[in-house]
């Protein structure tokens, strides 16, 4: 399976958790010249972007562990670009969803 492939897989499979969770699904894949932001969730006033790590196994780390200062200044910026686009001014907040194949765990 492809990378990018298997990115989307575990953007759905994300997805589909957070909307168990109640979160509404109002963005993904958004992207511009900074970068990518994989979803972009809302529950009540609150506005979530999430940046999502699908990884085989944890044998070598947490999937977490690919999200680097640099990664974080990138989907800051993206964020920021989506909220001035969008002209959003609720709350927001940063999550990282980790899904391991292996285990099916989220």
């Amino acid at each position: 399976m492809n990378t990018t492939l298997a990115g989307r897989e575990g953007e759905a499979k994300a997805a589909e958790y957070l909307r168990k969770k109640r979160y509404e699904i109002i963005g993904a894949n958004y992207r511009c010249r900074f970068g990518e932001l994989d979803l972009i969730a809302k529950k009540r006033d609150l506005v979530v972007f999430v940046e999502v790590k699908l990884r085989k196994n944890d044998h070598f780390g947490a999937a977490s562990d690919a999200v680097t200062l640099s990664k974080r200044d990138k989907l800051k910026k993206a964020a920021l670009f989506w909220l001035a686009a969008t002209d959003c001014t609720l709350p927001t907040r940063f999550d990282v969803i980790e899904i391991y194949r292996e285990t099916g765990r989220i």
